[in-house]
């Protein structure tokens, strides 16, 4: 990447004091937009959720607030929202990591325990898993009827075309209704190498912490997951896509980005993105430059990098980066390398959005007051 490194170093100040009047404006801009639409949506989840609790006890909402912020909402983007219904007594099954489906672990019902006397009996399978597909199925049909019953049925409309559960809210934005079993206190076998030892970030305390918070099984599709260059291991592994719950680690990347400028940086690239790189097939999600923010704090992993002087470089280096994912078709999970967050992304997609991402990358190097355009 060929960039005049006397321009880069000269502009580098007034690059910080652009991003600085950026965030100051419009990320702050984008935040108000998006606490608005989270009233509307918390208040259609609640009433959703009250008909679906009607007619199934099981799935109680666990939309609540404390601190100012709700928790189990998460915003995957100004057009997007997930609220994610906790379930309980998963006591009863064994968490079974494999890597039979990369980033996907099973239940299975504990040795000894009878399916008649689980909580869960219709969802288990003739092997002993809880099917994560059965479930969603089956809170799908709640979710639909309680949109027909809903007071705000006449803006709302279930999305198509799709096993996961999502409404559409006055044909302007997404709200992502997802079932999921939170893990506390344990770490997946999957991620066990993390952190490397050989890398001084995050460091042995903070590492621990995060570890002790734990990860989360959310019910999703991962069909495009089960690819294996083996015709046999791929009709294994689509086979138990159905009963398997993809591992999230929201809660540990978000405590990982507490210190220094790690979240305004983040902020900053979520409103370009918004702004730049919102592209068909969506290339370039929030989670992938959250994801890319990480790999930036092992390769920086000093406090003052990250300081207020230090945003200009680090966002310089991330862009860079994205680029060269987009470019490789490929972009690993932090916690799970061996999940690749482009797969099943269309190749001109990815390549549109490298090429989209460079423009916005050189802008922003050569024109400073570029940001004030945006």
């Amino acid at each position: 990447m060929l960039v005049p490194s006397d321009g880069v170093s000269s502009g580098s100040g007034k690059l910080v004091a652009a991003l600085e009047q950026f965030y100051s404006e419009q990320v702050a801009k984008r935040r108000m937009v998006v606490n608005k639409r989270v009233e509307e949506v918390v208040q259609v989840a609640h009433d959703l959720m009250k008909h679906v609790e009607a007619q199934e006890p099981r799935c109680l909402s666990t939309l609540t607030q404390a601190g100012g912020r709700w928790e189990g909402l998460h915003i995957l983007s100004p057009h997007e929202y997930q609220v994610t219904i906790y379930l309980n007594q998963m006591g009863e099954f064994n968490l079974v990591d494999d890597g039979t489906v990369p980033g996907s672990a099973v239940l299975k019902l504990s040795d000894g325990r009878k399916r008649s006397m689980s909580l869960w009996v219709e969802f288990i399978t003739a092997s002993g898993y809880l099917s994560s597909r059965k479930m969603r199925a089956r809170f799908q049909t709640l979710v639909a009827q309680a949109v027909e019953k809903s007071q705000y049925r006449d803006q709302l409309r279930m999305v198509g075309g799709t096993s996961e559960v999502r409404v559409r809210i006055r044909d302007t934005y997404t709200l992502d209704l997802t079932l999921a079993f939170k893990c506390y206190g344990i770490w997946p076998r999957s991620a066990a190498h993390w952190p490397e030892l050989s890398l001084p970030w995050p460091g042995v305390e903070l590492a621990a912490e995060v570890k002790m918070s734990g990860f989360t099984l959310v019910s999703r599709d991962c069909t495009h997951l089960a690819r294996e260059k083996d015709k046999d291991k791929q009709d294994a592994a689509i086979t138990a896509e159905g009963d398997t719950w993809v591992m999230v680690f929201m809660e540990a990347e978000d405590r990982l980005l507490t210190q220094g400028c790690r979240k305004k940086c983040l902020s900053i690239l979520k409103t370009l993105r918004d702004r730049h790189l919102d592209l068909p097939g969506n290339p370039v999600s929030s989670y992938v430059l959250k994801t890319l923010v990480l790999y930036e704090c092992e390769k920086h992993p000093h406090e003052w990098e990250w300081d207020t002087l230090s945003l200009g470089d680090r966002i310089n280096g991330i862009l860079l980066q994205l680029i060269s994912c987009l470019l490789c078709r490929r972009c690993p999970h932090y916690f799970l390398p061996q999940v690749d967050l482009f797969r099943g992304s269309p190749r001109q997609s990815l390549t549109q959005g490298a090429s989209q991402t460079w423009r916005l990358t050189r802008d922003l190097l050569t024109r400073t007051e570029y940001l004030q355009q945006c």
